[in-house]
Order: structure tokens, then C-alpha cells, then sequence
């Protein structure tokens, strides 16, 4: 078999990345309400903080294809190491978000730090079993997250309510006060409860989710293939939004989006800028510390292995792009991209960003040809946020739909773990049960410490 012959690098057209950034614009919009479920903040503030982020990284970044923003497995870890649910269960939305971006700070202050000390270099000797362990343990611990919210008319407060008054309810509570660490495992509980009790899952919520999940992994078979990539997100979405205005949809939808106070923003000279930055004392009052027993140890380590996970994705995103569009790119130079644009994350109070594949592929087809494209789509998203209040209606179930056609293919069918053998199979499959039932940054551990006790077993057996 032939090998497919290499492109070369984009030639600067700055024409086709504003048409490349407007596309980018439109098709990301579901996936960025859809991860801000994932975080465990309100919907709307998904799209009103991806903006700023994703400038810095057009700014920082020296790949003409890579999209930054919130993903999946950013937006899960987060979520697990800050135990989210718990905090605002007990203070609230509005202090999780002061929370979550004092995090995106601190991470973003890691990866900046990890890329001036070289760590780029070092991560390209992450074995791959443990990287394709991880990346099937973080997808279990995202249909497990999401899921729920797919499916039940309430989502997973619902879930968790049948959950704590069913039999394994007994199971759930011993592992919450034995080993609060393990919030995967209770996610894990929750989330095969739900697959074997279809006659209580939500009559309007879990139609949309089916139809529409299966819809967006199946219309590129026979949408029209002129349309943009991400065309089927957009449909699927709009489509559901039209049911939910037109039979009252009674379950969780994306809510009122708040309009910025006129007075707030950014004014540079004529120019001014429509974002929200974060109170820096309210950022640094923040009771992160706490979060990891109160000690500065725990929670550097927590966020290295945070941005150094995250890194995992950028260097996999962007080895693909110099494999096949011949782009160079540095290891230092997108460590510190990362870590700027987590830190303006956290100044308008996002989650910690990292690259997104899907997006970095959207960007590719549509055209783009620097890192203009980029800025364009975060120009377009920060002003355009005053008129995002036609999603409002939009049902949640439709927006977990994006995420699990995402990633339910690669849970169901894991092939890269399913063909590994000897200790290769110990340690991938061993990261991924230990991502799925503990956290990601725990699972990541768990997989070195893995390879170590194995290269002691059969010390001349290398990684694939």
C-alpha cells in the first residue's frame, strides 16, 4: 500500500481564516455549552469564557491549526479534583466559579513553568500504554459524567436521588466516606444504574439524547458533503431547540444567559472589549487550598500532573500535524501557550484549557492557515455573546449528545487496549480501571507506578 503523500504547510491567506475562524465559530458553539455541563457550572458560561482563552493561545501558540478551549477531559478533571458537585452543593455556583478559575490560574502558572524547565521533552517518554490507558479511563469518566444528564428529565441530581434510595445506594455511601478520592467509582455506580434501569429515564429528555447522539455520529453518511464540518452539531442542536420551544419541554435546558453590564469590559483607546474579568481578591480569597488538605505540595503536584496530562493532548494534536501537513512545532513554546491561555481562563473564570482535538480537525478542513483563524473565532464569540439568548431554550440533553458521539465509540471499543498483550495489557489496561474509577490525575500515577513495577518483572520487555 501506497503511503499517503504529505501536504505541506499552510501558505498565509488571511481571507480563508476569517472564513476558516467564522466556521470554527458557529460549529463550536454546542460543544462549548455542552463542556461547561461537564465542569459543573452553568451552561451559558461555557461560551461567555472561551473567547479571551483562546486569543492568548492564538497569540502564544505556533501551530496555524491547534484550537484551545475546554475539553472533555479538562473539564472532568477539574471537576474531580476540585470535587465540584460537593462544593457547590455547599456554597454555590457563583463561589465554584471563583474556585475553578483560582485552578485555572494555578494550572496555567504550572505549564508555563513545566515548559521553561523543559517538560515537553520529557513527556514524549510518557509509554504509550499508559497514554492510550488514560485516554480510555478520562473517556469512561466522561460518558459517566455526562450520561445522566442525557437521560434523566432532571439529570444527574435526579439520578443520584433513585441512586441513593435503590440497593446500591448502601454501596455508594461506604465508598464517598472510605474513599472520597475515588469520586470515579461512585460516577461509575451511578452511571451502570442508569444503563440498566431504562423505564425510569426521562420520556422527552432520553428520545433527544438518542437521536440526537446517533444522529451527529451518523450524518456525515449523508449530509451533503459540501457543508462545513460540524454542520450535523449545529442541526442537531437547532432541531432540538425547536422541540423544546414547541412542546414545552419540561426538563434541564440551558437557561437564561445574563446580558454584561453595559459598564463592564475592557477599553483599549475606542476599542472596548465586551468581557468579564474575575476580582483578583476574590480569586486569591478562594478557599482552593483547602480543596487539597491544605497543603502547597498537594496542590502544585495535583496541578502539574494537571497541566502535564493536558500537555498529553497538545503533543498528540500536534505530532499529527507535523506527521502530515509537515508543521514543526516547539514542546516549550505550547507548554507556555497552554499555561498563558489557562491563565486568562482563569481571569475570566473558565476551567483550565487545553488543546482540543476535534476542534484542531475542524480548523484544518475549514480551511485555516494561521493562528489569525483562531482570533477570529474568539473575536466572533466575545462579540457576538449579547445574542446567544436563542439558546436558552435549547435542551441539555442535546448538548450531552455532542459529547457522547464524541467519545462512546472509543469506550465500547477500545482497540488500541483490546490489542495489547503481556504487561503492555497490565498497564493500560491497569491506567485506564484506575482513571475510570478514581480521578485522572490519580489514574495517570497509577500508570507509571505501573510501568516501574512491571520493568522490574521483565526489565528487557520495552513499550510499544
Amino acid at each position: 500500500m501506497c503511503k499517503p503523500e504529505k501536504l505541506s504547510p499552510p501558505k498565509f491567506n488571511p481571507v480563508r481564516d476569517v472564513i476558516a475562524g467564522t466556521i470554527m465559530a458557529a460549529t463550536s458553539v454546542p460543544q462549548l455549552v455542552a463542556y461547561a455541563q461537564g465542569v459543573g457550572y452553568a451552561s451559558y458560561r461555557g461560551l461567555a469564557t472561551a473567547g479571551p482563552s483562546l486569543f492568548a493561545w492564538g497569540l502564544a501558540t505556533g501551530s496555524p491549526f491547534m484550537s484551545c478551549g475546554v475539553t472533555s477531559i479538562t473539564a472532568l478533571m477539574a471537576k474531580a479534583d476540585l470535587d465540584g458537585e460537593s462544593y457547590v452543593a455547599e456554597h454555590g455556583e457563583a463561589e465554584y466559579v471563583k474556585l475553578v478559575a483560582a485552578y485555572s490560574m494555578v494550572v496555567g502558572l504550572c505549564s508555563a513553568l513545566l515548559g521553561v524547565l523543559g517538560f515537553g521533552k520529557l513527556a514524549g517518554m510518557v509509554p504509550s500504554n499508559v497514554r492510550k490507558g488514560f485516554k480510555w479511563g478520562c473517556a469512561v469518566g466522561v460518558v459517566a459524567s455526562a450520561m445522566p444528564n442525557g437521560l434523566f428529565t432532571k439529570g444527574s441530581k435526579e439520578l443520584k436521588q433513585i441512586v441513593a434510595e435503590s440497593a446500591v445506594g448502601g454501596f455508594v455511601s461506604m465508598v464517598k466516606s472510605t474513599a472520597p478520592a475515588a469520586t470515579g467509582a461512585v460516577s461509575v455506580t451511578n452511571l451502570l444504574y442508569a444503563i440498566t434501569h431504562p423505564w425510569q429515564w426521562g420520556s422527552f429528555a432520553a428520545p433527544i439524547f438518542i437521536i440526537c447522539t446517533i444522529f451527529v455520529m451518523k450524518a456525515k453518511n449523508f449530509l451533503p458533503k459540501s457543508l462545513p464540518p460540524g454542520t450535523e452539531v449545529i442541526i442537531a442542536t437547532a432541531l432540538a431547540t425547536l422541540v423544546s420551544i414547541s412542546f414545552d419541554y419540561p426538563g434541564n435546558v440551558v437557561g437564561e444567559i445574563p446580558q454584561l453590564d453595559p459598564d463592564a469590559g475592557i477599553k483599549l483607546g475606542p476599542i472596548k472589549i465586551p468581557i468579564e474579568i474575575m476580582n483578583p481578591k476574590e480569586l486569591l480569597a478562594a478557599p482552593l487550598l483547602e480543596r487539597f488538605g491544605g497543603s502547597y505540595v498537594t496542590l502544585l503536584i495535583t496541578a502539574s500532573l494537571f497541566a502535564a496530562v493536558n500537555f498529553l493532548s497538545i503533543m498528540g494534536i500536534a505530532s499529527g500535524f507535523e506527521a502530515e501537513n509537515g508543521v514543526s512545532w516547539s514542546a516549550p513554546r505550547e507548554l507556555v501557550a497552554q499555561g498563558i491561555a489557562c491563565g486568562v481562563a482563569g481571569m475570566t473564570g473558565s476551567a483550565p484549557v487545553s488543546g482540543s482535538m476535534s476542534r484542531s480537525l475542524v480548523s484544518r478542513m475549514a480551511g485555516t492557515t494561521s493562528q489569525m483563524s483562531c482570533m477570529v473565532t474568539a473575536l466572533i464569540w466575545i462579540y457576538m455573546m449579547p445574542y446567544m439568548s436563542v439558546m436558552t431554550p435549547t435542551p441539555q440533553a442535546a448538548l450531552i449528545a455532542v459529547i457522547m458521539s464524541a467519545v462512546v465509540k472509543s469506550v465500547v471499543n477500545p482497540k488500541d487496549l483490546l490489542a495489547m498483550k503481556g504487561t503492555d495489557f497490565i498497564v493500560g489496561w491497569g491506567t485506564g480501571i484506575g482513571t475510570a474509577v478514581t480521578s485522572p490525575t490519580i489514574g495517570f500515577g497509577i500508570g507509571l507506578l505501573l510501568v516501574g513495577i512491571t520493568s522490574l518483572i521483565k526489565p528487557k520487555q520495552k513499550t510499544e
